[in-house]
């Protein structure tokens, strides 16, 4: 065989497909293409992965350190990333608050489905139950938890809370309800919940604390239902 030839064979672009300039498989393509891959991203067949990483890591850090005392930084630090990639996925610190909290807040989003279950006189049990079905969990409560308490300390964290509670919770709870005033009586309804929750999860007071879930729904149910039908 000629030199030539030797030139292109296996030792040139040949069978283990390497560029004598370095541009090809493993050269400067990061996966495979030639395509330089830019600073702080990983190949395309991690990134589904990394940005769940991500996000798992941003929830811990807002319940543990709330929203204030949590940074990109520190997020990205946690999950093992460059803070580049962490602003690439995501944004702003506010807008992974919203992704992390709205993945956080995905079990009660089924509330206006559960109330739509029956019967406009028994809603107000339907959604007592319901709540509380949530904050019992303790898989859902955990990150509720993070969610109110940043809520109540910031209010940038107030501001994203409002904005997807409004828009993705209550609003359709009140389309389920056809009755004048159904946004304030959702949130109206809401209130009741909501502030029974921080007494009993985050301050913890006693004997609300304790309380058997069952007893708390029983008492309570009538006084939603009234917010959410009375004339």
């Amino acid at each position: 065989m000629s030199d030539g030839a030797k030139g292109n064979g296996a030792n040139g672009n040949g069978a283990n497909g390497k560029r004598a300039d370095g541009n090809g498989a493993d050269g400067n393509g990061a996966d495979g293409h030639g395509a330089p891959r830019r600073r702080g991203r990983p190949p395309r067949k991690e990134s589904g992965d990394t940005r769940d990483r991500i996000l798992t890591t941003a929830r811990e850090e807002f319940s543990e350190r709330g929203y204030e005392k949590t940074s990109v930084r520190g997020i990205a630090k946690s999950a093992g990333v460059d803070p580049a990639l962490v602003h690439h996925y995501f944004g702003t610190k506010e807008q992974v608050f919203e992704a992390a909290i709205e993945v956080a807040f995905a079990p009660a989003m089924d509330a206006p489905e559960a109330i739509a279950d029956g019967p406009l006189d028994g809603v107000g049990e339907r959604l007592t139950r319901f709540i509380f079905g949530v904050w019992e969990n303790p898989a859902t409560r955990t990150p509720l938890l993070a969610i109110l308490r940043s809520a109540v300390n910031n209010e940038t964290a107030a501001t994203v809370f409002r904005r997807l509670i409004a828009a993705q919770l209550l609003r359709r709870v009140a389309a389920q309800l056809n009755l004048p005033d159904a946004e304030l009586r959702v949130e109206l309804a809401a209130a009741q919940l909501v502030g029974c929750a921080m007494l009993r999860y985050v301050i913890k007071v006693e004997p609300l604390a304790s309380a058997d879930p069952e007893q708390l729904v029983a008492r309570l149910a009538p006084v939603v239902q009234g917010h959410l039908t009375a004339p």
